[in-house]
């Protein structure tokens, strides 16, 4: 499943959705990446300046990865890209 995401509340409704498919509480999914109930809800609810490290234990956790590409928009020329 590919799913875009541009901004903290909208990457914390995926980490959401990707721990409850995998059956998982806050409290064992942030006991998993060495972090507490409360902050892994702030994560989720967009809310945490979450350290990327902590984020990328998460994503592991989950079993998913980070994909950085060029933003597409209607008025990019293939000068535009990296």
């Amino acid at each position: 499943m590919r799913t875009k995401t541009t901004s903290p509340q909208s990457l914390g409704l995926i980490l959401r959705a990707a721990r409850k498919r995998k059956g998982l509480s806050q409290t064992k999914a942030g006991k998993s990446v060495g972090i507490d109930q409360p902050t892994l809800s702030k994560i989720e609810r967009g809310e945490s300046n979450a350290r990327l490290d902590t984020l990328f234990r998460l994503l592991a956790a989950l079993d998913m990865e980070l994909i950085i590409k060029p933003r597409e928009t209607s008025s990019a020329t293939e000068g535009d890209r990296w």
